[in-house]
């Protein structure tokens, strides 16, 4: 290059070259560099709205919420009838939990754009978050009505139907939103779990096959909880688990809790879940666990972040902790401020990534130890849950490895029941409850998504052997009771061997399980609640060993009721011991004599132990912080 050569630089001179480029960068994703060039196009252009628009949106993309709103307001101050920054606004509102105002703002940006679909589709979204379920149908029918093939609504509007128990109404909108785009976050888990609920099992095994590929591909094709009910693997669950966190609930740079020590003469202890009223079973399990805590070691607080149901469940668990705090109004960061204002020593979240929870509390790191414990079987693949309670048949050694958290190991089972929850006194008889006389009646209470053809065609081959017998289900949905009534016809047994229960008073639900003979498990998600039920009354429950924490569960509760003779290692074994049940009753008798004598002594019934176990557990996890150390698999004796 000779002195008279320059080199060749774009050069930018004017505010809207700036904000061309910036967009250029915000398109592909490269929001450092646009956010740089948006805020050169203000300095040059101060009254720039869209400018201030667009920046607006990429702090929101970044999760920058309060500047982002601050450059919205810019927005709406310089040009009043801007309707994306209304839009954009009322969507930052909403996940702050402010709904009102966010409700103003896509009021507002529908007034001047009546046809705004997307609007439209974040204020039915918003509705939904409200519980305005017939409202937010509403809007999303105006979407369609406006944009017949935006695919999103029809996922949104799936996702209402489903919440409705509409569920056969949310697998055709599922189905639309796959067949317009099935790239769209999360859809995929979603479309299959609303199969599986409904026992529709035409093209699912390939599905299966598909979604483990996706994921596979790091393609944020589902949820974390519908891949646990899946033939899935636990390192498919953790990565999804992983993707999944890291897009919606990445650990914060600044962390509330900062390495302070707390100096309490107990341990305070937070319990964070969105189930403490009677209509959950999460609650009449962990109930007296609560009542037993040592109030001289422990104080221990609830954070109820679900609904306000005023029941007799409710009340106990009311009067069981020193502090019950309801925040179910309030946002994420509001209660994780909450708890560390309370200098909380062990957060637990008792919810995972079931229907209500609040991941992003603990994605804010309010507590110097934070915990995943009982609702959610499996890996949160969250970098700050420092631990998952469980034992050694859920989580061998050797399956570490698929877990994001250390693992506190408690010595008999980390499942708790309330040993004084009571069973009706009523006599049912098995003609009330549609049952044979004397038939051989094989039991399965599980939710219908936890049927899967694989454990289906077992169930038939033993009807087929077992002349007489019935299969006694619970029954889900009219459309899921038919779909299984046909998949048994198909395989050559009469549609009337299926007999469904209806639901029913808890209490009553536990009476009649002295009708059945034996309660035959599910695979990939074992009976929890419902094997700990069917025990509890005195039924067998026989198990097939799976390779994920869902798939062992029922495994460890027949350990701890001393039963390891009801754990079986393959389908096979699983279908020629039911088989032997069923055909050898003193067999049966004999297993049923011995579990009835294991009810009063078993570990798995004795709630007192298992807080004890707990609790050191705690403690060690307590000590570990106090003096500053990594968490630590930690192994209760």
């Amino acid at each position: 290059m000779n002195k008279e050569q320059k080199p060749i630089i774009p050069m930018y001179n004017n505010a809207e070259d700036f904000f061309k480029q910036g967009f250029n960068y915000h398109i592909v994703g490269q929001y450092d560099e646009a956010l740089t060039h948006y805020e050169k196009a203000i300095a040059l252009k101060p009254d720039y709205a869209d400018a201030y628009s667009n920046r607006g949106a990429i702090l929101q993309e970044m999760k920058r919420y309060d500047e982002a709103r601050a450059s919205y307001a810019k927005v709406l101050a310089l040009k009043p009838d801007h309707t994306a920054a209304y839009n954009n606004m009322g969507l930052i509102l909403n996940g702050l939990m402010r709904y009102e105002e966010a409700l103003a703002h896509f009021d507002k940006a529908i007034a001047l754009k009546p046809d705004y679909a997307e609007a439209y589709n974040n204020r039915g979204n918003l509705l939904h978050d409200m519980q305005r379920v017939g409202a937010a149908l509403l809007d999303y029918d105006k979407v369609i009505r406006f944009q017949p093939d935006y695919a999103p609504v029809y996922y949104n509007r799936a996702t209402v139907l489903k919440d409705m128990n509409r569920v056969d109404e949310a697998l055709e909108n599922y189905e639309k939103a796959m067949a317009l785009d099935p790239t769209i976050p999360y859809l995929m888990g979603d479309f299959l779990f609303s199969k599986m609920s409904l026992c529709n099992w035409q093209g699912i095994e390939p599905a299966f096959e598909r979604l483990a590929q996706e994921i596979e591909s790091n393609k944020t094709a589902s949820s974390p909880f519908p891949v646990l009910v899946m033939p899935l693997s636990a390192a498919h669950q953790k990565k999804c688990a992983q993707m999944y966190v890291n897009d919606k609930y990445p650990a914060v740079a600044t962390p509330l809790w900062n390495g302070e020590r707390y100096a309490h003469d107990r341990i305070r202890i937070g319990y964070f879940s969105s189930d403490l009223n009677g209509g959950h079973p999460l609650a009449s399990l962990l109930a007296e666990f609560f009542e037993l805590h040592d109030r001289t070691k422990f104080e221990i607080m609830a954070f109820s972040l679900g609904p306000s149901i005023h029941d007799a469940m409710r009340q106990r668990l009311e009067k069981a902790f020193d502090h019950f705090i309801d925040v179910r109004t309030k946002s994420e960061p509001e209660i994780a401020a909450l708890a560390r204002s309370m200098e909380i020593d062990i957060a637990v979240n008792l919810n995972g990534f079931t229907a209500h929870s609040r991941t992003g509390i603990f994605a804010l790191r309010p507590a110097p130890v934070q915990v995943s414990y009982m609702g959610y079987p499996g890996t949160m693949g969250a970098s700050y849950i420092d631990y998952l309670v469980a034992d050694p048949t859920v989580i061998p050694e050797e399956h570490k490895p698929s877990y994001s958290e250390k693992i506190a190991y408690l010595p008999d089972t980390y499942w708790v029941t309330d040993s004084t929850r009571k069973i009706s006194e009523k006599s049912f008889t098995r003609q009330e409850m549609g049952l044979p006389e004397n038939g051989f009646v094989f039991c399965c209470f599980n939710n219908s998504f936890k049927i899967t053809p694989d454990v289906f065609e077992i169930w038939m081959r033993l009807l087929h052997k077992v002349e007489g017998s019935v299969l006694w289900l619970l029954e889900g949905s009219p459309a899921s009771s038919e779909n299984l009534r046909q998949e048994a016809k198909a395989r050559g047994i009469a549609s009337n061997r299926l007999v469904f229960a209806k639901r029913t008073a808890r209490e009553d639900h536990l009476a009649r399980h002295r009708l059945a003979d034996l309660f035959i498990d599910t695979f990939h998600y074992n009976a929890h609640t419902t094997a700990s039920d069917a025990l509890w009354e005195g039924l067998p429950v026989l198990t097939c060993l799976g390779e994920t924490f869902a798939a062992r569960v029922a495994a460890s509760l027949l350990n701890a009721a001393n039963m390891p003779e009801l754990i079986t290692h393959s389908h096979a074994e699983y279908e020629a011991l039911a088989l032997e049940f069923a055909t050898n009753p003193q067999k049966l008798a004999t297993i049923r004599e011995k579990l009835t004598r294991n009810l009063a002594s078993c570990p798995l019934f004795n709630t007192g132990l298992f807080t004890k176990n707990m609790e050191k557990a705690y403690i060690q996890m307590w000590e570990r912080s106090q003096a500053g150390l990594p968490s630590e698999d930690i192994y209760v004796i």
